[in-house]
């Protein structure tokens, strides 16, 4: 929205952008009653000669949506909303202030509000998967761990309205923390591919994930807008409902959601044209409970049902604006969300003795709470002249609970992740056309880790569990005595558009991290001294050049250097999966990445067609992967089994290795209201020293898509597809890429799928949208999941807005 009052006495005024509030050449101005126009010059200035206030002008360029105002509503800056298109895309991630996209030389991917509803995805790491060059793995139903250039997990930063995610617990194999913020209060969602370590800081390796919830905008009159959405789903019977209301006047804005949803257990397709016909089928399952004992484990009753998968969930998000100065607002930002308990479907399948091992392993409800307050500076004073500052708490809740067929003995383990933390983001224009810009900022966060467990032997009558018949000692998870880990930070970048086809960008920032661990008791793992402290600290930096030899033209190259500083996961865990223990390591160092990258970005036939294509090559220095580990012994027993020699790992820096792949996408439209979109993607990752491929490598993946996009409808057609990746390709020591969830012989076969996907306006407050997806019922599973993917799915949505 845009509003403008102007003082009679003054008719010069200024064009800038909504957003990045640039200065725009080239902006008409005309007077709808005379006819006469008037164009911006190149410091965004124009001229006016009104007779009256209440004279009607039209504002329009090429690459803004048209504005109509009258006379009474210009003020001396006239701003005008960007469209969204390729080149022309405002980003606001990169920087952490908006700006355009023809400006920087990472590789960008951006979905709209109006991108998201059109995918109606079922959470938010779903979401994810339909961004060229992302892939989602997934261990169970609740669950969703993005893969970013071979990077995933700790290596992969998530941010939301400019508060990062990431903790001091994150692992990295596959996390699930992605879901935790729900798809329904989505504004847009921005991926920064490659190191973006001078902004973001530590784990921004393989990129950086940035949701947006809703934005706030003030109104001239009271304004109230309420959403109702529901969806139905028959893959897993979802029932997805939310319900937000919004609401503005001149002093205040205001957003409220509250959303829940509720999923049974995932069926997977059947058609299973690989030729593997036991391949994922779950012939036996577990239907302990916590509060359920049953002896032995059940028969399925249909193998293409995943027992144990079904899980549901709630978020409710509050959002409150108001001015604090003319030139500053403060946001208010409340985010709540938790889960039911999830089954870890990797492990309720992993065998032992000819049947199921565990008859319980479920993680506890997963809890994330963020309150943060972000003042947003505009055209005020000095240092402070545009950007935010943002003071930030998280706390974070996680358990795991397991027990073994043939055993009453349950073990439990929790973890509490306190995080605090400030972000400082500014810009100022050192010029008046706003050709040179520089950035600077500074970030602090703390991480307090509380680590707890318990050992109950249950009593049980019949099928019941009565009570607990005695405790027992067990093993946390980090270190009981608690865990810190600290980080601060300052950095600056500046931006140079040299001329009106070359722009500089150059950025550096210094980091340093405190880790502090502390355990009381050491039971199946002697740590030495029984304390931990590791300070690390690191400059980071990068450049970036981009040539526009015509304005549908853009080359850019980027060199960056990265690091990632070990966490208290990295450090201090000790856990077991699939046969292999992982213990601590005191000694760990942090992880250094140097990345080059080439991008080719161009606008065709009227602009309306874009091509994009960027090739990287990364070095890992240091890097940090699982790898035997004799620190503590080469035998242990651990939750009453016994890993010896190669089987007890650690987090290791094993020297050198790298990554190299490729994106292309590109947007047709074939005639007037017929569209195609086109996506394929690249990795290749191996080790220099050892001459293993690395995990989280895809095989070659993309989708082709071609739909009718009319204004009150549209209906498209994709294939989503993945090549085969061989059993050689795989890493055989680290386990992270499930191995054991493929058919040994070859790896993973080739796949692919074909969905529908409609949308229809019956209304302008009523939309309708339909979903065929996995229309041939085929059966694959997604690289790295444990998880079938789902099979065919009819998927029903309606939204009404009022």
């Amino acid at each position: 929205m845009s509003f403008f009052t102007i003082s009679l006495f003054s008719q010069k005024i200024r064009v800038i952008d909504a957003y990045t509030d640039e200065i725009i050449e080239g902006v008409t101005i005309e007077n709808k009653k005379t006819g006469t126009k008037k164009i911006s010059n190149c410091y965004g200035e124009v001229t006016l000669s009104v007779k009256n206030n209440l004279e009607k002008l039209l504002v329009y360029h090429k690459n803004y949506d048209t504005l109509q105002i009258t006379t009474s509503d210009i003020d001396k800056l006239v701003l005008l909303n960007p469209r969204y298109e390729d080149l022309e895309s405002v980003v606001l991630s990169v920087s952490r202030v908006a700006e355009r996209k023809q400006r920087i030389p990472e590789q960008i991917e951006i979905l709209t509000k109006k991108n998201i509803d059109y995918l109606s995805a079922q959470t938010s790491a779903d979401l994810l998967n339909n961004i060229p060059g992302v892939r989602v793995q997934k261990s169970q139903l609740g669950g969703g761990s993005p893969v970013i250039r071979g990077m995933e997990s700790n290596r992969v930063l998530l941010v939301v309205d400019g508060v990062r995610m990431n903790n001091a617990i994150y692992r990295q194999g596959h996390l699930q923390n992605s879901i935790t913020v729900s798809p329904f209060v989505l504004d847009r969602t921005e991926v920064v591919f490659g190191p973006t370590s001078v902004v973001y800081g530590s784990d921004a390796l393989g990129g950086v994930v940035h949701y947006y919830t809703k934005k706030l905008n003030y109104s001239k009159n009271l304004t109230f807008k309420n959403d109702l959405f529901y969806r139905h789903s028959t893959v897993n019977n979802e029932q997805s409902a939310s319900i937000s209301s919004y609401a503005s006047q001149k002093k205040w804005a205001s957003f409220t959601n509250v959303s829940f949803s509720k999923f049974d257990d995932l069926k997977m397709g059947k058609n299973r044209t690989h030729g593997y016909e036991d391949w994922g089928k779950v012939y036996r399952y577990s239907e302990n409970t916590k509060d359920r004992f049953y002896e032995n484990s059940s028969v399925n009753s249909d193998p293409n049902v995943q027992k144990n998968t079904g899980y549901h969930q709630l978020d409710i998000l509050q959002k409150l604006m108001f001015p604090l100065h003319e030139n500053i607002d403060i946001i208010l930002n409340g985010q709540y969300s938790t889960t039911s308990d999830i089954p870890n479907f990797g492990k309720l399948n992993d065998e032992k003795d000819g049947d199921l091992k565990f008859s319980e392993w479920r993680y506890g409800p997963q809890e994330r709470f963020l309150v943060s307050a972000q003042a947003n500076f505009k055209d005020y004073k000095s240092i402070l002249k545009n950007g935010a500052i943002t003071l930030a708490y998280q706390n974070i809740s996680e358990s795991r609970i397991n027990r073994q067929f043939g055993s009453l003995d349950r073990t439990s383990r929790f973890e509490n992740v306190d995080v605090f933390s400030l972000n400082s983001d500014f810009y100022k224009s050192l010029t008046k056309k706003g050709d040179r810009k520089m950035y600077y900022g500074l970030e602090l966060v703390h991480n307090k880790v509380a680590s707890k467990a318990k050992g109950e032997t249950l009593q049980i009558s019949g099928n019941n569990i009565v009570g607990v018949g005695a405790m027992y000692n067990a093993d946390t998870r980090y270190p009981d005595g608690g865990s810190t880990y600290s980080s601060a930070a300052v950095y600056t970048s500046y931006r140079q558009k040299l001329d009106n086809k070359n722009t500089l960008n150059v950025g550096i920032r210094l980091t340093s991290t405190l880790l502090t661990a502390e355990w009381d008791q050491n039971i199946s793992v002697k740590i030495p001294n029984n304390k931990l402290s590791l300070s690390n600290t690191a400059l980071t930096g990068s450049i970036g050049y981009i040539y526009m030899p015509v304005e549908s033209d853009k080359i850019s190259f980027i060199l960056s250097k990265g690091f990632r500083s070990p966490n208290v996961d990295d450090v201090g865990k000790i856990r077991s999966k699939s046969g292999n223990l992982t213990v601590p390591n005191t000694r760990l160092r942090p992880e250094h990445l140097y990345s080059a990258e080439v991008g080719y970005a161009k606008k065709m036939l009227r602009q309306k067609n874009h091509f994009n294509i960027n090739v990287y090559y990364t070095l890992l220095d240091d890097y940090i992967s699982r790898f035997p580990s004799s620190e503590f012994g080469t035998t242990i027993t651990y939750d009453g089994d016994v890993f010896e020699n190669e089987a007890i790992l650690a987090n290791t820096n094993l020297g050198q290795a790298y990554i190299y792949g490729s994106t292309m996408s590109a947007f047709v439209e074939l005639l007037k209201d017929l569209k195609s979109n086109v996506s394929l993607t690249y990795t290749k990752g191996k080790s220099y020293d050892f001459h293993q491929p690395l995990s989280s490598i895809p095989p070659l993946y993309g989708n082709v898509s071609m739909g009718i996009y009319k204004p009150k409808y549209n209906v498209a057609l994709e294939c989503r597809f993945s090549g085969k990746k061989k059993l050689k390709e795989y890493n055989q020591i680290e386990g992270i890429d499930n191995l054991d969830e493929t058919p040994n012989e070859e790896g993973t076969p080739t796949w692919y799928v074909f969905n529908l996907n409609s949308n229809c306006y019956l209304l302008s407050d009523l939309r309708i949208q339909f979903q065929l997806q996995n229309i041939f019922d085929v059966y694959y599973k997604e690289f790295g999941s444990s998880l079938s993917a789902a099979g065919r799915n009819v998927s029903a949505s309606v939204a009404y807005s009022f």
